[in-house]
């Protein structure tokens, strides 16, 4: 989240309390939408490494200086992104009474975005959003929950949810690390299997890995969307039974 003291001149400090400039004849119309459209579709292709004013005010065809006047800092256009991806997950409508289908909901279309946008996962788990897409989207998850039967106060409400997002966020961000190693070294899982076939055989066969035999000789090994769903269910299994205990 961008934030910074007040600089004494009366601008306030977080992006989302800042008006755009006034719109004026120009060769390349700019709005804070363009700008954050431009921004993602770099960071799609190239990930946040790739993401500057510089390089998005060349993809806008226009001068780097023209976009201070709609963000301050990088922070800010980072803050902007993330907030066009809460939009993305929110659903319009409330969730209804079921929390645990409203929960399973909102965590498989978090999932769904940042696999769109891998970036996005690099911007979670820190300090917290507050862009109002994602307030919507908090306010979503700690709805669905407040008043469901054996969440008696807030407290429980919020615990409740930042276990899920704790496994969202972890899960997801395993996925991605995944598909970027792919990326990187050219190997999908199948055929990292392959190269590091001989090695794993030859620890396997020293006996100390019991366990991990098991995994190898008898596991499923389901693909990611089951496994996504499955871990999210015993999280949800949890919950549920820590309210019924």
């Amino acid at each position: 989240m961008a934030a910074r003291p007040d600089d004494g001149g009366g601008e306030p400090a977080l992006v989302w309390d800042r008006p755009e400039p006034p719109t004026r004849p120009a060769p390349t119309p700019l709005s804070r939408d363009r700008i954050v459209r431009a921004a993602i579709e770099l960071a799609d292709t190239d990930g946040l490494g790739a993401v500057s004013l510089r390089k998005v005010a060349a993809a806008l065809d226009a001068g780097p200086m023209r976009l201070y006047g709609y963000l301050s800092t990088k922070d800010d256009l980072l803050d902007l992104m993330a907030d066009a991806v809460y939009a993305e997950i929110t659903p319009p409508d409330p969730a209804g009474d079921d929390w645990r289908g409203a929960l399973r909901s909102l965590a498989h279309r978090t999932r769904q975005a940042a696999r769109r946008h891998q970036w996005f996962v690099d911007l979670l788990g820190g300090r917290p959003h507050v862009g109002p897409n994602a307030l919507a989207f908090l306010e979503a998850s700690l709805a669905a929950l407040d008043g469901a039967p054996g969440f008696d106060d807030i407290d429980t409400v919020m615990q409740a949810v930042g276990t899920v997002n704790a496994y969202v966020i972890g899960a997801i961000r395993g996925e991605i690390t995944e598909l970027r190693a792919e990326r990187a070294t050219g190997m999908n899982d199948q055929q990292w299997q392959t190269a590091s076939g001989p090695y794993m055989s030859r620890m396997l066969g020293t006996g100390r890995y019991p366990t991990l035999v098991k995994v190898f000789q008898d596991a499923t090994h389901p693909g990611a969307d089951v496994t996504f769903d499955a871990g999210l269910g015993y999280v949800l299994d949890g919950i549920a039974s820590r309210l019924s205990g």
